[in-house]
């Protein structure tokens, strides 16, 4: 079903995006990797605050996001996706995983409000995050775009966090391929 949506969103009929949560949190993001044996790289461990990320991902990089500090349950879902309801250019399906926040009484309840908007929601099979391209941003942001100096102070985190997804689309891409239903 889910290369059915991908090909009608390639001939223009639907628009396709893919959405879920994320967060950065001071205490870092330690990813894999070396090192030269004279080279030091560090991320100040610390607990505090964190960011809290809505998102909506294209493969032609079109994002939607919002952030927020307290944490994103299904009244924060809710809310977004009727906001992004109100602005659709066509027909347009959402992927979401199977999150309880996702799947709550009351997400269920407004399908057929976005339905009659033009909004429709597709769930991906349990356990198939690698379905979910917007997996891949999440991967950027705290890999690539945001830096272990950015760790230093919480503002200068959040706002190296805010700045990475303001740009995404424009100044930050990621290349996708072509879904080919495997």
């Amino acid at each position: 079903m889910l290369g059915l949506l991908e090909m009608q969103s390639e001939a223009g009929r639907i628009d396709l995006f893919y959405g879920d949560e994320s967060q950065v949190a001071e205490s870092g993001y330690v990813p894999y990797g070396w090192v030269f044996e004279d080279e030091v790289v560090e991320i100040p461990a610390q607990r505090g605050k964190a960011v809290n990320i809505w998102g909506l991902l294209c493969r032609d990089n079109r994002f939607v996001f919002s952030t927020t500090y307290n944490t994103i349950d299904a009244d924060f879902i809710l809310q977004h996706l009727d906001s992004f309801s109100f602005n659709l250019q066509k027909p347009t399906v959402v992927v979401l995983d199977n999150a309880s926040i996702h799947t709550a009484q009351k997400v269920k309840e407004r399908l057929q409000v976005w339905q009659n908007r033009g909004l429709f929601i597709f769930y991906l099979p349990p356990y198939s995050p690698h379905l979910n391209i917007i997996e891949r941003l999440w991967k950027e942001l705290k890999a690539r775009w945001i830096t272990p100096a950015d760790y230093t102070s919480t503002d200068r985190l959040f706002y190296a966090v805010y700045l990475a997804l303001a740009t995404v689309g424009t100044d930050l891409s990621i290349a996708f391929s072509k879904f080919n239903g495997n």
